[in-house]
């Protein structure tokens, strides 16, 4: 057996001009979880949701993107940007190095806020659900807005996925993939 190593850009990609995604790892390589890079274009907003079974990880590469991950007090229908929890939780602003954790059944969402799009690396488990939903979620949106809202919903029932507020696909990425902006280079302790 042996592991794997990936160059920068490396993995299966799906462009469209909803969102460019990079499978990293895959149901077929691990039994823990699913990895993706998903570039999130201006605009694009995933929707409030949850999930029963899947548990999540975002953790932002570059961009700026709004999260939230917490019940509210109250769900608006159309938009969670000022959605806060019992305790006080409230949306943020995640930049470069932040990272959002999602338990089984917690509601929760981004949206890219900024103004260039956004990476993310992404990690669902167990696998493969969302690595099929990605697949047919960008089939969905390949030609761009207006996308019926009861198609994203159905899709999203299938992969367990409760739709809280509409998905809204933001400005059209192009069809290539973006390149990638280097991380700074942290040099290891020696040892």
């Amino acid at each position: 057996m042996s592991g794997l190593v990936l160059p920068p850009g490396g993995g299966r990609q799906l462009t469209g001009p909803a969102q460019h995604v990079t499978f990293k790892i895959t149901g077929a390589r691990s039994t823990v979880g699913s990895l993706f890079e998903v570039v999130v274009p201006v605009g694009f907003d995933v929707g409030a949701h949850r999930h029963t079974r899947s548990e999540e990880f975002f953790y932002v590469l570059d961009g700026e993107v709004d999260l939230f991950a917490f019940e509210p007090v109250v769900r608006t229908a159309g938009d969670w940007s000022d959605w806060r929890s019992a305790d006080g939780e409230t949306v943020r602003r995640g930049t470069r190095g932040a990272l959002i954790h999602i338990p089984p059944g917690c509601p929760h969402g981004f949206a890219n806020a900024g103004h260039t799009p956004a990476r993310l690396l992404f990690q669902a488990a167990p696998p493969p659900d969302h690595e099929r939903y990605f697949e047919e979620l960008l089939a969905l949106l390949a030609d761009g807005p207006p996308v019926a809202p009861e198609a994203v919903e159905e899709l999203r029932r299938r992969y367990d996925i409760e739709q809280l507020t509409p998905l809204k696909p933001g400005v059209p990425l192009p069809e290539t993939p973006l390149p990638e902006t280097p991380l700074p280079e942290t040099p290891l302790p020696p040892g």
